[in-house]
């Protein structure tokens, strides 16, 4: 399951992304990602992973989509590794 939740302030704007990002929800992110995206009137964007327990195939290829529309992160020491390790094998 995953569950993302939009936080607003008035300089940023965080996707908080908890559970497993896997198939069927990856098109959940990406699309939570484009619509926060169109709303943001000079705001900061972030995507928070921290509570991401899980990543599939599909997960990752969602998060290197974002990583290539220069997409911020906030994430722990797992997330980090993946993220790294996305970004080396994209070169």
């Amino acid at each position: 399951m995953l569950r993302i939740t939009v936080v607003e302030s008035p300089r940023r704007c965080r996707l908080v992304v908890e559970g497993k990002l896997i198939a069927p929800w990856t098109a959940e992110v990406t699309s939570a990602y484009e619509r926060t995206k169109a709303d943001l009137h000079g705001r900061e964007l972030i995507l928070d992973l921290r509570s991401l327990t899980a990543i599939s195939t599909e997960g990752e290829s969602v998060l290197l989509q974002l990583m290539r529309e220069k997409a911020k992160f906030r994430c722990g020491v797992f997330m980090k590794e993946v993220l790294r390790r996305l970004a080396s094998t994209s070169r």
